[in-house]
């Protein structure tokens, strides 16, 4: 009969100072800037209104925030009071725990309503998944068309990451979008985790756009390409927004109103400290990258022409350089 022997206690320490080292290297790295502590948020029902679903609405928090949700009867939508043309926009948001499959919570700007069929839209959307598995965050920028306009017209720019490094449905967790005449920059927590450059005007969106929220079914597409559906046995689905947050110029602002700085100081660039937060998450986060999609015909994407000596891959460890799609 074998018997396990102690372990000497200097060997114990080793180990732990190694677990503990793997555990900082592993950290999540700070930004360095925090630009949602920077703009107030204000009562939900000064920028906003119901779009639709409104009884499956309910103010909260004395006015401040939102929830909206889904059953089997409705989902539901608001929209904010007045178009942008540029600006930060944040939300903070605690998604739903347990069987959410088929259930889609959005924050994005889009123009749809002003030019159906041929809009622009720049989304944040959260993909429900089984119990176990991570929500996945859908980044995505449309210009001048949709992602179902028939053939030739699928120009969707997805970027997916999985929410794992931390908990979104244990508490508010702040995501953002910020919009400028240069760049459109995705953020987590002040973290960004993706920059889209402006490289042409035919592939970046200027015309103004409203700001909305939503809750909805998307079954046949949202978990596992549509295998896991919306169980209504598990709704309501509810989605919880607080802090809403747009310092942004109105489409009729004077031409002096301009975006927020991406950076301290003022830049518009995010800083190297940012870029090296952006770098962590899409190296151990990010599971899905339009230009590295061997499927997709990139003519209709040409930014990605810009890396045609890459081999298309879905395999993330390989997309992790690239930050600016």
């Amino acid at each position: 009969l074998a018997i396990a022997r102690p372990m000497a206690p200097r060997h114990a320490l080793v180990l732990l100072l190694g677990v503990a080292v793997m555990m900082v290297v592993d950290a999540q790295p700070s930004p360095g800037f925090f630009p949602s502590k920077r703009f107030r948020a204000r009562p939900f029902y000064r920028d906003f209104h119901s779009l639709w679903g409104a009884q499956h609405q309910s103010s909260v928090q004395g006015g401040a925030g939102v929830n909206i949700w889904l059953d089997s009867t409705s989902g539901s939508g608001f929209k904010s009071r007045r178009s942008f043309r540029s600006g930060y926009f944040g939300a903070s948001i605690k998604l739903q725990r347990g069987y959410t499959a088929g259930v889609i919570t959005a924050f994005y700007l889009s123009n749809s309503e002003a030019h159906p069929g041929f809009h622009d839209e720049v989304d944040m959307e959260f993909l429900g998944t089984t119990p176990g598995q991570p929500y996945t965050l859908q980044t995505n920028v449309y210009v001048r068309g949709t992602g179902d306009g028939g053939p030739g017209r699928v120009i969707g720019r997805e970027v997916k990451f999985h929410l794992n490094w931390f908990d979104p449905t244990a508490d508010y967790h702040h995501y953002a979008i910020l919009w400028s005449p240069t760049h459109i920059i995705f953020y987590v927590d002040d973290v960004p985790i993706r920059r889209y450059p402006r490289r042409s005007a035919a592939t970046f969106p200027q015309r103004p756009m409203w700001v909305y929220g939503s809750i909805w079914d998307a079954s046949s597409w949202a978990t596992d390409d549509g295998r896991y559906k919306a169980d209504y046995r598990f709704s309501p689905f509810v989605a919880r927004f607080s802090g809403l947050q747009l310092r942004a110029c109105a489409a009729r602002a004077p031409p002096r109103c301009h975006a927020p700085a991406a950076s301290g100081g003022g830049k518009d660039e995010l800083s190297p400290q940012q870029e090296a937060a952006m770098r962590w998450v899409q190296r151990n986060h990010m599971v899905y990258n339009y230009c590295f999609d061997p499927n997709r015909n990139h003519a209709l994407t040409p930014e990605c022409l810009l890396h045609a000596h890459a081999a298309p891959t879905n395999d993330a460890s390989q997309q992790a350089t690239i930050t600016n799609y």
